[in-house]
């Protein structure tokens, strides 16, 4: 916390109220609508309006990908479809819509971060503006809350120092990237975390996770090198 603080006081007026309610609202809308939506369908639903949104606000700002980033846009987002598929279900209204807002809240949180000139001050400073009223929220549900010791370490190490140092991360890594680009690149995530699910807790490589692996890694870089000739010629 300390740390934070310190980092905080260092971004000085850079730190945004805007973007911390975009972080809350990611965070909320994100853990509620688990709640009643499979694993699968919830990610389709996030990724899919984070997708959306940031797509959205590119062309409105004026980027025009080239038609080769659209190609791999579209491959990138059916490889989504075939890896979350299995998962799929109907899924319910209010877990629906609080997806979908969890999707255009971090789609909103990732174009603010793209003018970041110190990742670490802002995020901490995110942080600790989207905990107020993390915290109310909290309170409110207190009387049904559960915690063991494993839970609340686990909870802790996933939030402040896993999410918090990937969120400094993907700040600083934005600088170098378009929106379009951004949008993109985030379509790997869910690869990543199948992947790691094969190399850490011993889950199977199925026909199912290579073909996904093929459209989204070969739709990122179908659509990066689309963008790299473009600037070339």
């Amino acid at each position: 916390m300390l740390v934070f603080a310190t980092a905080t006081r260092r971004a000085g007026g850079r730190r945004s109220w805007i973007s911390a309610a975009m972080l809350f609202l990611y965070a909320v809308g994100f853990s509620f609508a688990y709640l009643d939506l499979h694993a699968g369908t919830g990610a389709l639903l996030l990724f899919g309006a984070v997708q959306m949104t940031m797509l959205g606000v590119a062309v409105a700002r004026g980027e025009r990908p080239p038609a080769g980033e659209w190609i791999g846009i579209v491959a990138a987002l059916a490889g989504l479809v075939v890896l979350v598929a299995p998962g799929l279900a109907a899924p319910s209204l209010r877990g629906s819509v609080l997806m979908l807002a969890a999707g255009v809240a971090w789609g909103v949180y990732t174009l603010r971060g793209r003018g970041s000139t110190n990742p670490v001050g802002e995020t901490a400073g995110n942080f600790l503006r989207a905990a107020v009223p993390a915290l109310v929220v909290g309170a409110l549900g207190f009387s049904r809350a559960h915690a063991t010791t494993r839970g609340v370490v686990l909870a802790v190490t996933s939030g402040a120092i896993t999410s918090g140092l990937g969120y400094v991360i993907w700040y600083a890594a934005l600088r170098g990237l378009t929106a379009t680009r951004a949008a993109l690149v985030q379509l790997a995530v869910p690869l990543i975390a199948a992947v790691a699910g094969v190399v850490l807790i011993g889950e199977h490589i199925t026909p199912r996770l290579v073909a996904a692996s093929v459209l989204i890694l070969g739709g990122i870089a179908l659509a990066l090198l689309s963008r790299s000739r473009k600037a070339i010629s």
